[in-house]
């Protein structure tokens, strides 16, 4: 299974941080945010992996390189300008193959574990498999719900929902009636959901967005304490 993380995002909410550093170069826990995706995914084998890039492109480039010091193979999908998340996937596809794919936010830091995803090989043509999470606070209501038979529904009106946390499989077929452009995925994605082509599975573990300077320096402090031993895990969510 291929892997994309997407990674070109100018971070507004994160300046002035993001002035002069692309956010998944952000350091927490003594690493980048991009470093901690690349290690779980090596240590899966997951080996071949595609990074949009836009803001600040050559920093991660740079940083990151082939991919040879993890060995796995990474190549590049430049944007000229950040095409948002379905624009970034979309203008990538010739990178990612037929094959579903698995797509991680570069500005999300999550304990889950990957390995349950190499399931979803076999989603069929024009589907797609979202992992949700619990609502932080930012966020209280919510994006989707998940039925027992683990299909993700639209959130009913006035009731919340979870939120998606930015990791999931996706076929190229769930991009094919999408024009090349700019275009985030939630459009995609309700039109997929009420023709019921996406599942999903609710992951109650930890998770941050890592959306503001403070939540960057909530997470930092955390990870270094479970690090030198202070806290046992990471089992509770981290906003």
């Amino acid at each position: 299974m291929k892997v994309m993380i997407l990674a070109a995002g100018v971070g507004e909410r994160m300046r002035p941080l993001t002035a002069h550093t692309p956010k998944p170069l952000l350091e927490v826990g003594g690493r980048p945010l991009i470093a901690w995706h690349i290690e779980a995914l090596a240590a899966l084998g997951l080996d071949e992996l595609v990074i949009n890039v836009s803001h600040l492109a050559a920093q991660i480039i740079d940083w990151c390189g082939d991919g040879s010091r993890w060995g796995v193979r990474i190549r590049y999908s430049a944007e000229p300008e950040p095409l948002e998340t379905a624009g970034g996937i979309h203008r990538a596809l010739p990178l990612l193959g037929e094959a579903p794919f698995l797509v991680v936010n570069g500005d999300v830091w999550t304990s889950f574990p990957l390995q349950r995803l190499l399931a979803r090989r076999d989603l069929p043509a024009g589907a797609a498999h979202l992992v949700l999470v619990d609502n932080p606070p930012q966020h209280p209501d919510g994006d989707f719900c998940v039925s027992d038979e683990g299909l993700v529904r639209a959130r009913p009106p006035g009731k919340p929902g979870l939120t998606y946390a930015g990791v999931g499989v996706y076929t190229a077929g769930f991009f094919a009636d999408m024009a090349p452009g700019k275009l985030p995925l939630r459009p995609l994605l309700d039109v997929a959901i009420a023709r019921g082509r996406v599942s999903g599975e609710h992951f109650r573990g930890a998770w941050t967005d890592v959306g503001t300077p403070q939540r960057l320096r909530e997470l930092d402090a955390r990870l270094l304490r479970v690090n030198a031993g202070s806290e046992d895990d990471l089992t509770s969510h981290s906003r």
